[in-house]
């Protein structure tokens, strides 16, 4: 990840992803989320085209429906929940259309995206729509990994110097676990709350104590 940039998605994705074609068989499917260790594979079309996504759900649909009392097969509501028990490839499995983030999306889009649509894990596509990795919850946490000493160089560079070009060696920055505490004196005070705002915005930052105080030296 480069410093002063804003962390994407292609920054933490995972880039080997396991997958499947629309004709793959629904015993393929669950060997290669047991062998991979995932709880959904994509689904490709042609050069690599994301159409849709298998879960587990999607998979267990057909043992939860197997001692389905027979009656309850004309309700409309479970159609396609028989529809999908009697389902063998990933074409009649899968959800679709596919819930995807672009590889130039932000880390909160795409954690925003996870939220909304209760899913553990997103393909990551190009303009094209064209797979290119995988972004987890866990993929998204990678930014509190690191260093305290990475976070205050970021924070002093790129927030205190630029906010504050003529006080900035006025001001400390020290951070601990991921919180930061600014300490020192401005000659502007109004651009105070501006800094603290910038400097909750950089990637891996978990809180910001900002004490810093306006000048009263004309």
């Amino acid at each position: 990840m480069n410093r002063g940039s804003p962390h994407h998605v292609s920054d933490v994705m995972t880039q080997t992803v396991v997958a499947v074609g629309l004709d793959a068989q629904f015993k393929e499917i669950v060997a290669a989320i047991h062998q991979w260790q995932v709880t959904a594979v994509p689904v490709l079309e042609g050069e690599g085209r994301v159409v849709g996504v298998v879960s587990e759900a999607d998979l267990l649909t057909k043992e939860e429906m197997r001692e389905e009392d027979a009656t309850m097969i004309g309700q409309r509501d479970r159609l396609r929940d028989y529809a999908k028990a009697g389902a063998v490839t990933a074409r009649d499995l899968m959800s679709s259309p596919a819930v995807t983030v672009p590889a130039g999306a932000t880390l909160p889009m795409a954690a925003r995206l996870l939220a909304r649509h209760g899913v553990k894990r997103l393909p990551v596509v190009d303009e094209q729509g064209i797979l290119k990795g995988i972004v987890s919850r866990a993929d998204l946490l990678k930014v509190f990994l690191r260093t305290d000493e990475e976070l205050a160089d970021e924070v002093r560079q790129e927030v205190v110097a630029r906010v504050f070009p003529v006080s900035h060696r006025n001001i400390r920055v020290d951070v601990d676990e991921g919180r930061v505490a600014i300490t020192g004196t401005v000659r502007d005070a109004a651009l105070i709350p501006v800094a603290e705002r910038l400097a909750r915005a950089v990637e891996g930052v978990v809180d910001v104590q900002c004490h810093l105080e306006g000048s009263t030296t004309p």
